[in-house]
């Protein structure tokens, strides 16, 4: 039997990823300038693969015969490119301390199982907050720069 702490990180799991699968597709549908158009397309590829994340997460709870959130976590989606990565990179990065705890649970309870789906996910967000500190490297905020 699953432990209700195991169905609520699970569940916080879910929020999460409908939190970002939007915060990224509005992202790639609103960034703005010549950047914007270079890095559009990492938005939406990224924004698929946390959809992707919810819905196994939705499954692996309802198998557990728990109920999925529908409610995502608050969305950011930023003005400007630096605010969204800059954003992005906290959200990733909170998604993997939530799974490395969530998977430390599931380990306790011998839910090889969910063990499994965690890590895969969690090497999905590894690879996603490296993706959105390289787009980081050498960015500035124009607004904090002094006038040349």
């Amino acid at each position: 039997m699953v432990s209700r702490k195991l169905l609520e990180l699970l569940n916080k799991g879910v929020a999460r990823e409908l939190q970002v699968s939007i915060q990224y597709m509005w992202q790639h549908v609103q960034v703005t300038g010549i950047e914007g158009v270079l890095v559009r397309h990492i938005f939406k590829e990224i924004a698929i693969s946390e959809m992707k994340h919810a819905e196994e997460l939705a499954e692996r709870i309802s198998r557990l015969n728990g109920i999925p959130t529908e409610k995502p976590e608050p969305i950011f989606v930023g003005g400007s490119l630096i605010e969204m990565l800059k954003q992005d990179q906290q959200n990733e990065e909170d998604a993997i301390r939530l799974y490395k705890s969530t998977i430390q649970v599931a380990e306790l309870e011998g839910d090889v199982t969910t063990r499994g789906l965690l890590e895969k996910i969690l090497s999905d967000e590894e690879t996603h907050v490296d993706i959105f500190g390289k787009m980081l490297v050498g960015k500035t905020d124009p607004f904090t720069q002094p006038n040349l």
